[in-house]
């Protein structure tokens, strides 16, 4: 028998966790993260965690259990998700999987093939590298020996690129014919939805929010973060907000500047998230609009059927 689960996706600031919060109140569920930056304790209010309101109204699972120390990815994150959904299941009550973050989602849906493990020498080796020739030559080397994999990195994601040349040394195969093999079918049967707000409205709310965010402690968030000295090529340092106001707290802009930069960093982010979205979910219910309590009800019509036919597919 298989294992109902809802997927909510969305960029950000379109309002997925108010969704997700109103999706668990009305069907009795869980909400899982599938967020790669809430997953990190230090940053609360930078990541738009749920707060404790929401937290005490219903469960939430995988957010802030991780130092901003540690590395987590979609290999990470997918089989602690899985055992969330499997608990879910357990308790009787609905997983409710909610996200911004492509890469989670896809693992959860489609699965991960098996990479071998990287010896910690190749790791330490490949990091040196990185470190000692900067983040553009080392994706210069990753085109010459690895174009298909070079082709989907940019060069400032320097945890990715690290990862696929670490693989390359480790296996002498691209991280890419990996991830194209076959991976095992957990049984869920997923229901998808997608907020997708007009480009004006989303990107008033990510400027509102980001405003928000600085009133509500963003900024001592970013000098605790400072403080700590985390390598850069950590994914917690890629926090959106974090890089401009770290500048501010070093003296090279100011708030206002680096709010600015912030809201502008957002933005860009967002719209890369709809277009991923667009191109890689499989069959989503789109809503075209910011969620709000006006399509509460038309978002819950999406649900109830489809949970009342467990044999009917995710169409």
């Amino acid at each position: 028998m298989s294992t109902d689960v809802v997927l909510l996706a969305g960029p950000t600031a379109s309002g997925k966790s108010a969704l997700a919060l109103d999706l668990a109140r009305r069907f009795d569920g869980i909400v899982i993260n599938a967020d790669a930056m809430q997953v990190y304790r230090e940053m609360p209010v930078l990541t738009a965690r749920p707060d404790a309101a929401a937290e005490a109204l219903v469960p939430h699972r995988l957010y802030g259990f991780l130092s901003a120390a540690e590395a987590c990815s979609a290999g990470r994150w997918r089989p602690l998700a899985v055992a969330e959904i499997r608990a879910a299941q357990d308790s009787g009550r609905l997983p409710i999987v909610v996200g911004g973050t492509g890469l989670y989602l896809k693992a959860l849906t489609d699965g991960l093939s098996p990479v071998p493990s990287v010896p910690g020498t190749v790791r330490a080796a490949v990091r040196a590298r990185l470190e000692t020739v900067g983040a553009e030559a080392f994706h210069a080397e990753l085109a010459s020996r690895d174009p298909v994999m070079a082709g989907r990195l940019r060069p400032s994601d320097r945890q990715r690129l690290a990862r696929a040349v670490e693989v390359l040394e480790a296996t002498g195969t691209s991280l890419a014919g990996w991830q194209g093999r076959a991976a095992a079918d957990e049984g869920f049967r997923f229901r998808t939805l997608l907020l997708a707000p007009p480009r004006d409205v989303l990107h008033a709310a990510c400027d509102a929010r980001f405003r928000a965010m600085v009133v509500s402690g963003a900024l001592d968030e970013a000098r605790a973060m400072r403080r700590l000295a985390l390598d850069p090529a950590l994914p917690a340092t890629r926090v959106l907000g974090l890089r401009e106001l770290t500048r501010h707290l070093e003296g090279g802009i100011s708030l206002e500047e680096a709010t600015t930069l912030a809201q502008a960093a957002t933005r860009q982010y967002a719209k890369r998230q709809i277009t991923w979205f667009r191109n890689q979910l499989a069959n989503p219910v789109i809503f075209f609009e910011q969620y709000s309590e006006r399509v509460r009800q038309e978002i819950f019509s999406k649900i109830e059927p489809w949970l009342l036919t467990p044999a009917r597919p995710n169409v």
